[in-house]
């Protein structure tokens, strides 16, 4: 039986949809991956699911779009099952910036050198270059393979379309990772490294299927659908925390105090956030605000956040 609470958001959803839909209107569909500018800019899309499985979906939710920056959270979780926390953090810090995500300044003015979070490409580019495999094609099956355990989706592919106008478009990722080479925080082939990159920032989902490995991770890394533990609780907490303190790029703090859920954006414009306990929840719409994270998403889940009482803070 669905919960009293999932058909009360049910029932509300197309108004909160309505309410948000128009502040699409302001925002910009990405355009320095040409490929992403082909996105619906008006489209607005939500899925939840709780812990029985139950679902709540409105607008254009079946829309499918590359995770781009919300994989960050899930490469930073497989190179901590990999490495342990010692490693990771000695290549790469846990503060939030204040910068841009494509920035190289606090990598040349703030000693020693390395990126301050995982959440900014500098740091994910350093943490996708940790992931175990004996070269671009392993690591890359590995990622691909831990995405489809947490989203419970055996479908989900790389959309090579996107790889390719990454590949085609990366210059200042390049530039990136160049100079933390030079700086001893990568080592090995940067073509290597920014390849499994390109591709874990392509891989293809939907809201329902953000919304599930949200669910895991509001689960404290367990899979309530299948009873599987599939991340240790110790990662699931620092992810949580990232997405707290950086996972909406320099936006972060506004976003928790209008919001307050952890949460992680994609310039793609989808969004993964979560209720701790409660609900995984998957959002896309493609026109973005100026620091790059989904102008109607965000006001969608900051409605629907302050209706339902669901801040954190």
């Amino acid at each position: 039986m669905i919960s009293p609470e999932m058909l009360t958001i049910q029932q509300k959803l197309p108004d909160w949809i309505k309410a948000s839909v128009p502040y699409a209107a302001s925002g910009k569909v990405a355009s320095y991956i040409p490929e992403l500018s082909k996105a619906p800019r008006d489209a607005l899309g939500i899925t939840l699911i709780n812990a029985d499985g139950d679902t709540a979906t409105a607008g254009e939710c079946g829309l499918n779009f590359t995770m781009q920056s919300i994989s960050k959270v899930f490469t930073l979780i497989l190179g901590l099952m990999d490495n342990g926390e010692e490693l990771v953090f000695s290549k790469v810090g846990m503060e939030p910036t204040g910068d841009n995500f494509n920035s190289m300044l606090k990598l040349e003015l703030v000693r020693p050198g390395i990126p301050f979070n995982p959440m900014i490409n500098a740091g994910a580019i350093t943490v996708t270059s940790l992931i175990k495999g004996s070269n671009p094609a392993e690591k890359s099956e590995r990622v691909l393979r831990f995405f489809k355990d947490i989203s419970g989706n055996e479908s989900l592919t790389v959309d090579m379309d996107v790889y390719n106008s990454e590949l085609d478009s990366g210059d200042l990722n390049r530039s990136i990772a160049y100079f933390l080479k030079e700086n001893g925080i990568l080592t090995g082939r940067i073509d290597d490294v920014l390849d499994v990159y390109f591709r874990h920032c392509s891989i293809t989902a939907n809201c329902a299927d953000l919304a599930r490995m949200a669910l895991v991770l509001a689960m404290d890394g367990v899979d309530p659908i299948t009873g599987k533990t599939l991340i240790p609780r110790r990662y699931v907490r620092i992810a949580k925390t990232f997405m707290t303190t950086c996972g909406m790029y320099n936006a972060s703090g506004e976003f928790a105090i209008d919001v307050g859920l952890p949460a992680k954006s994609g310039v793609s414009g989808g969004i993964l956030t979560l209720v701790p306990g409660q609900y995984g929840i998957g959002v896309v719409g493609p026109a973005l605000n100026d620091k790059g994270n989904s102008q109607a998403g965000v006001q969608l889940l900051e409605i629907i956040s302050k209706d339902m009482g669901w801040s954190m803070f």
